[in-house]
């Protein structure tokens, strides 16, 4: 490769080291004590799941933390908050004579950020020869580092990993700027100097929570053992360990709020030594400039954790003594985890946050219909009923979630179905649709005339089932059914008990209003 030579020492000269900071710095490597809430996504229906790899939730932080203050102005450095901090949000107390300013430190240590902070700087390249393993090394200073790192030596104007050797750049010391760690800043002054206990409370987005419920079916169909995991999910980088961990229920308004993403990421070289760029495939170098990659032994990737999927078919035999307690909040819901957990990085946990066992409740077989629209036979769709009352063996608030219904064959536990389950209320009626049953078939057929039909319900089962048929009856047309029916949501309802390996059926037709 040409390289462009030019006098190293005049252009050393020019670089001159950043002033040193008018003020003390001060840090504060780590919370005594921290606090995490988390709220669920706004835009997500209780019901639904959150998308481990993608947490629109939110979390409420609060940090205490001990300081020591000199006399006058000092910068003081909280290390470790959540990657997704809300800067504006934060909330600092506890100075005795407040603070000045607050920052929110967006620079990250990468190897980019690091190359990048470092232009303008004297650097050691390494260089090692893959023919012998000679190791040559000498001084550099890094000129550019737009889609790769430009570097003048005392042989001239180069870009790193483009001389065929396996190359590195040793870094003195970190530059200015650059934290470990996601950081927040604030400037205060003090009269004199101090010891303070600081309370930190911030918002930060990348974290969600969910219920999730496993019910057992009893053998006779009318009770279930209803048990339920309260998840807490991360995708922000920091952990908290041994935080007062909780979660809340219900729908905050919260405004969509612009967060500035910390900047950081590994170092892309686009150089290839042993060929030209119009011999290596497009999609190859796509690729490579998508993923990062550095090319040479001495390559530093650096990759995120992605979040763990956590195992929710624990069985009810073993149940966990850690329970989260509900709690009132207003209009709210709050569940308290008892005793301090971590709530780690790119991770989620799970704590028991209910088991209510005996609850009474019905499986229905349930279907609707275009009352004047013919059709095939097609399976019912299933349903499990109850009241949330103490009655039925509840008479608490439930948390939407994802719901997983077992049974019992031969002493093994089995999947009958998964369903749903939104934000139910004390007294409310719940009702979880848990897919369909092949062995209870619908069809809606027209035996004599157009406006005359035919609706017949079959069950191969060894037991009889309860079936309901919600009918939508055409604007104009009034439904003539050959028996009594009842009404659901304005629409007819036909409410019937379908024998073991029976059918039902229903005579109806329709006439004008």
């Amino acid at each position: 490769m040409r390289r462009l030579r030019a006098p190293l020492p005049a252009i050393l000269l020019a670089a001159t080291a950043l002033p040193a900071a008018a003020q003390t710095i001060v840090g504060s490597q780590a919370p005594q004590h921290v606090a995490v809430t988390i709220y669920r996504a706004p835009d997500r229906a209780p019901s639904e799941a959150f998308d481990r790899d993608w947490l629109n939730g939110y979390a409420l932080v609060s940090e205490t933390r001990t300081v020591t203050l000199p006399a006058g102005e000092s910068e003081l450095r909280f290390e470790g908050v959540a990657g997704g901090i809300v800067p504006q949000s934060a909330i600092v107390t506890g100075f005795p004579q407040g603070i000045v300013e607050r920052n929110r430190d967006a620079y990250l240590l990468s190897p980019g950020t690091l190359v990048d902070r470092s232009l303008g700087r004297r650097v050691h390249i390494r260089r090692t020869s893959r023919a012998t393993g000679q190791v040559s090394e000498t001084d550099a200073v890094i000129r550019g580092t737009q889609n790769g790192v430009v570097l003048q030596t005392p042989d001239g104007i180069e870009a790193l990993r483009c001389t065929g050797l396996a190359e590195g750049l040793v870094f003195a010391s970190v530059p200015p700027g650059l934290s470990a760690r996601p950081t927040l800043s604030v400037r205060a002054r003090s009269s004199e100097p101090v010891t303070a206990t600081i309370t930190l409370s911030y918002l930060a987005s990348g974290f969600d929570w969910q219920a999730n419920y496993i019910a057992e079916l009893a053998e006779d169909g009318s009770h279930v053992d209803l048990f339920a995991w309260l998840t807490l999910a991360s995708m922000d980088e920091t952990s908290f360990p041994n935080a007062d961990a909780q979660a809340v229920a219900g729908r905050l308004r919260r405004e969509a709020v612009d967060i500035t993403p910390p900047e950081g990421g590994p170092l892309t070289l686009q150089c290839w030594p042993q060929a030209t760029t119009s011999e290596i495939p497009l999609q190859q170098l796509q690729e490579a400039t998508a993923q990062g990659y550095v090319a040479g032994p001495d390559a530093l990737v650096v990759t995120g954790a992605r979040i763990r999927n956590a195992n929710i078919s624990d069985t009810l035999n073993e149940l966990p003594q850690l329970r989260a307690r509900q709690e009132a909040l207003g209009d709210l819901k709050l569940y308290r985890i008892p005793e301090p957990v971590t709530v780690a990085a790119n991770a989620q946990k799970q704590v028991a946050l209910l088991h209510q066992p005996g609850v009474e409740v019905r499986l229905v077989y349930r279907s609707r219909l275009a009352a004047a629209v013919l059709s095939e036979a097609a399976p019912a769709g299933r349903f499990l009923i109850t009241r949330n009352r103490t009655a039925e063996g509840l008479g608490l608030p439930l948390p939407g979630g994802r719901v997983a219904l077992f049974g019992n064959a031969g002493g093994r536990r089995i999947l009958l179905g998964e369903g749903a389950l939104d934000d139910r209320a004390i007294g409310e009626d719940v009702e979880i649709g848990i897919g369909q049953a092949p062995g209870v078939s619908v069809a809606l057929t027209s035996p004599t005339k157009q406006d005359d039909y035919l609706l017949t319900v079959t069950n191969d089962q060894a037991a009889p089932i309860r079936y309901e048929a919600e009918l939508d009856v055409p604007g104009g047309r009034a439904l003539r059914p050959q028996g009594r029916l009842g009404r659901r949501n304005g629409h007819p309802l036909w409410t019937v008990t379908v024998p073991a390996n029976g059918s039902a059926t229903l005579r109806y037709r329709l006439a004008p209003a």
